[in-house]
């Protein structure tokens, strides 16, 4: 059985398991950082992390930020981040499984659009969104790094 679920502070390990396959190059910290922010992402109201859990262990997450706005008659959007699945079990529909649950938190937050960016080049990575439901060719991304 597969729950779909906002993530809760024993999930912490599974979640980073998730995202250093994401993110392999990603330093381990030990500072302990990485737990605190985990902890404030949890208690902050409009952050959502989600997981998707099979048989006691966290196979799929989404990071869902809500975000209030004054135009669109004040409606809220949203930005999906951070989305994994299990490498072992990717292709299995579970990733689509994290999504619709995802989007759904969103509609029912009453957000009149969600954005996600990704940096995969793969073409299957933007068939799964586009089939999640996406577009590309509704709004041009730019993005800033610090230098």
């Amino acid at each position: 059985m597969i729950v779909f679920r906002e993530a809760v502070p024993d999930d912490f390990a599974g979640v980073m398991r998730l995202y250093r396959q994401l993110q392999p190059k990603d330093p381990v910290l030990s500072d302990g950082s990485d737990v605190a922010t985990f902890t404030r992402i949890l208690d902050s109201p409009g952050l959502h992390l989600f997981v998707l859990e099979a048989e006691g262990a966290v196979v799929a997450t989404a990071y869902l930020n809500v975000i209030p706005n004054l135009t669109r008659s004040a409606s809220p959007y949203a930005v999906i981040e951070n989305v994994v699945v299990e490498e072992s079990l990717r292709g299995t529909g579970l990733g689509k499984q994290v999504m619709a649950g995802t989007l759904r938190v969103a509609w029912d937050a009453g957000c009149y659009k969600v954005m996600l960016l990704t940096g995969s080049s793969r073409p299957a990575t933007h068939a799964f969104y586009r089939a999640c439901g996406f577009s590309s060719d509704a709004k041009t991304a730019y993005l800033a790094r610090p230098s």
